[in-house]
């Protein structure tokens, strides 16, 4: 059985969620993403021992900016999984494209265009 997800989310490989900085986040819904979401190990089983409750931090912070300046920080999520669960990684992927079809495209999208 194959399972998919949307070919609209964009994979970015790294070696842990812990080196994803909030200003990495922040720049991706400043470009336009409508939607950003970390999966990282399983709370407690990080290989980089604390990576992936910085992460969760991180998230959590970059929640609190976007929802401050008036975008949903609900488009900003952090899921946790071991790296067996395939099918459980495209359950998040669906459901992070769910939400973000509930809120609607990016805001600032429509700046970066008519700026253009």
């Amino acid at each position: 059985m194959r399972l998919g997800y949307s070919p609209d989310i964009k994979l970015i490989r790294v070696p842990c969620t812990g080196k994803v900085d909030l200003i990495h986040i922040l720049h991706a819904m400043e470009k336009g993403a409508d939607g950003v979401y970390l999966v990282g190990c399983l709370e407690g089983d990080c290989h980089f021992l604390h990576g992936n409750l910085r992460a969760k931090k991180r998230v959590q912070k970059a929640q609190e900016i976007l929802n401050s300046i008036g975008l949903e920080g609900e488009r900003v999520q952090m899921y946790n999984l071991s790296s067996g669960e395939g099918p459980k990684f495209v359950q998040y992927a669906r459901e992070m494209e769910e939400r973000i079809r509930e809120l609607g495209p990016n805001p600032i999208k429509k700046g970066l265009s008519s700026a253009a």
